[in-house]
């Protein structure tokens, strides 16, 4: 199971200057995005056999979809998106410690705008941490997770804890409405570690020419993104592309590869 973030960048932050490893050829952009399809909206607060069947409907035609009335309180993610954005602002080199470009590592920032790390840079900087399936964690489990903000790890567990409940939610209607039984997908199957990347992306001088990040899919089982005021999640819908934009209180959720597999 994955959470995202998407930060957009601060009002007083300095647009950093584009080099050639940012810069990405026509054929690597992804095409114009379409206006006329838009995601479906789901309301969690409607009865059990509309949600699941609606969430059926969104999987199969788009593996995308919105879902609002979701339970999870307001406050809990206007935290998360202020003290991520909290954690970016602070100096590059108060953040160095958790640089790494080893994809095993499982806490660490990587950036392709802040440190230098050779090679094509996509134009974001990504906080990935390892969240353990369930709260509170034992002792150490957390000594990876950054040390500044001081109230970052008790943001993460709280919007972690609520958002992979969701999720396992999701998961039991998506069950209930295909036929199988509701814990289909429970246990082994989602019991490791929810992974929570936070994606900030700087001002950039030139974004018709870079990428925040290239077209692709989520190799995971399901994925609950808070977009915060960030425009640029475009989905892939029959050869065209659908431009997401921010909606407050909703979490887009994606069906990833797994789930696609197991169903």
């Amino acid at each position: 199971m994955e959470n995202m973030l998407h930060l957009a960048p601060s009002s007083q932050a300095q647009a950093l200057a584009l080099d050639r490893s940012s810069v990405f050829s026509r054929e690597h952009v992804p095409p114009a995005v379409s206006a006329v399809t838009s995601l479906p909206v789901i309301d969690m607060s409607r009865s059990r056999d509309e949600v699941r069947r609606a969430i059926l409907d969104a999987g199969m035609e788009f593996g995308f979809f919105l879902v609002v009335e979701h339970g999870i309180p307001e406050e809990v993610m206007r935290d998360m998106l202020e003290v991520c954005e909290e954690f970016f602002q602070l100096p590059a080199a108060s953040k160095a410690y958790m640089y790494s470009e080893d994809s095993q590592r499982p806490n660490r920032i990587f950036s392709g705008t802040t440190y230098d790390t050779g090679g094509d840079k996509y134009w974001r900087d990504c906080l990935r941490l390892a969240c353990p399936s369930s709260f509170p964690v034992g002792s150490g489990t957390r000594d990876d997770w950054p040390h500044t903000p001081q109230r970052l790890r008790g943001v993460v567990e709280r919007f972690t804890a609520l958002t992979r409940g969701l999720g396992v939610e999701l998961l039991r209607l998506l069950s209930e409405a295909m036929g199988i039984r509701p814990d289909y997908f429970e246990g082994d199957i989602s019991a490791g570690d929810v992974v929570l990347n936070v994606n900030h992306y700087p001002p950039c001088p030139s974004p018709e020419k870079t990428l925040g990040l290239p077209p692709h899919c989520d190799r995971n089982l399901i994925t609950l993104l808070l977009q915060g005021s960030v425009y640029g999640l475009d989905v892939a819908y029959r050869g065209e592309w659908i431009k997401v934009e921010p909606m407050p209180g909703a979490l887009v959720v994606n069906f990833g590869q797994q789930l696609e597999v197991r169903i």
